[in-house]
């Protein structure tokens, strides 16, 4: 066999009959060796994370046993089939998001502070604060060469606007990421949004090469006006200013790496969804597919999916339950509402199932996305009737390219900050900050 140092193209296309489709990673697209042995392709680093609101029955959702000799408890049971790409983790606490004097408003530092470990800001105006999220962190890492640095994607509403909790913005229950302290990341719950921000609106790369030309002068105007506007301003309102225009870079830096990659490549671009389904599993089904495309095809790394806002008030006719989900997280331990509370903790996670079957048969390079990925699966709520954050229901999915070993039911030392779990997932997508919020090290054991 002769060896030589050619290798296909990564973006290589098929051409014929009139379209143009996309070859997954081959090994053939990895640079040949010149010794007789062979190396698989290096894959990418993915992360995300999936956010429940209103905590969980623990009762129906902490397994029995520990380490490997562990027993599926009720709401997890539908992760079976994934069992060796599995760890349930136990025991953590986010200490920051309890009241620390603010009086109430859990809902709010549940969901804003679950990514950060920071306490959020008591406030029902526009000056929010919390902390950067880990999302955010690995983004500017493993994501600095996709088109999409992350994605942020929810299946309820988030254009509530005003106060919305116990003397807390609105803003800090929309969103579970945050680009800077100040700047909360919103979140698309339209599947025809996410396709157009994934694919463009265009049915060719001519027409989406236009569109990114239309928006990048658009751009170009607009950081015109806000350079004139800016002497005139205070220091505070400057700041606000400069994250805006740091959001504007990170759009013109997306606008560059989109162009590349349709010069290079021709999607092979699916139907694009009618808008946003009234029933929970159509709808969910829809934006698990979308990010196991973007995956696919990298045009991210890192996504945010919420299944709820916290407090929400969803229900779930699909699996027999008319009762709000909020209210049955305050079950205040009658018998029913638990059973109901649990059938919809069971529920959840049986979506969370199916993302992982979707990422487990797509394959990429010498493995799958779900082996390649590392997915987090979790509240900043413990229990909705008590409103408390420990211990907090966490699930790890995945492979992390072979720096993740499933399996276990690993039980922190409690009161263990939820941090320092956040901060070993980071680690393993080659992104290692010294600390993140209360963290206090690396989660031992994991």
């Amino acid at each position: 066999m002769i060896i030589t140092k050619k290798a296909l193209p990564r973006r290589t296309v098929l051409r014929g009959m009139g379209a143009a489709v996309a070859l997954p990673l081959l090994d053939a697209m990895v640079p040949a060796l010149t010794a007789m042995t062979r190396t698989p392709a290096h894959p990418a680093r993915r992360l995300a994370f999936v956010y429940i609101p209103n905590g969980a029955y623990h009762a129906a959702w902490t397994p029995k046993g520990t380490g490997r000799e562990f027993e599926w408890s009720p709401s997890l049971q539908p992760l079976a089939p994934f069992r060796e790409q599995v760890v349930v983790v136990t025991d953590l606490a986010h200490r920051q998001l309890e009241s620390l004097g603010d009086g109430g408003g859990d809902h709010s530092r549940a969901s804003a502070g679950w990514l950060s470990g920071v306490h959020a800001k008591r406030t029902e105006g526009a000056d929010v604060e919390v902390g950067t999220t880990a999302d955010q962190i690995a983004a500017r890492q493993i994501g600095a060469t996709t088109p999409l640095a992350s994605l942020e994607l929810a299946l309820d509403a988030a254009d509530i606007v005003g106060h919305c909790d116990a003397g807390y913005s609105c803003a800090y229950m929309n969103t579970i990421s945050w680009r800077t302290p100040t700047t909360p990341n919103p979140m698309e719950r339209n599947p025809r949004a996410v396709f157009e921000r994934l694919f463009g609106d265009g049915d060719s790369t001519a027409d989406r090469l236009r569109e990114m030309e239309m928006d990048r002068s658009l751009l170009d105007s607009v950081t015109a006006e806000i350079g004139r506007l800016h002497t005139d301003l205070g220091a505070q309102d400057k700041r606000r200013v400069d994250e805006y225009l740091d959001a504007i870079r990170e759009t013109e830096r997306r606008i560059r790496r989109t162009e590349q990659y349709n010069r290079a490549q021709e999607f092979p671009v699916p139907d694009r969804p009618i808008g946003v389904p009234e029933d929970f599993e159509t709808h969910a089904g829809l934006m698990i597919d979308l990010q196991v495309l973007a995956y696919q095809a990298d045009l991210t790394r890192v996504v945010t999916f919420a299944f709820g806002r916290e407090a929400s008030y969803r229900t779930f006719p699909a699996i027999g339950i008319s009762d709000p989900h909020h209210a049955l997280s305050h079950h205040q331990n009658d018998d029913e509402k638990l059973a109901k509370l649990g059938k919809v903790n069971a529920h959840h996670v049986a979506t969370f199932a199916s993302y992982l079957q979707k990422l487990q048969a797509t394959p990429d390079g010498d493995g799958t996305l779900l082996d390649h990925t590392l997915l987090l699966y979790g509240s900043g709520m413990s229990d909705g009737n008590l409103h408390n954050h420990s211990p907090l229901p966490i699930v790890l999915a995945g492979g992390a390219a072979g720096r993740f070993k499933g399996g276990r039911h690993l039980r922190a030392r409690p009161e263990t900050p939820m941090t320092n779990l956040l901060l070993s997932m980071l680690d393993m997508a080659g992104v290692r900050p010294e600390r993140l919020g209360d963290s206090t090290g690396r989660l031992t054991g994991l």
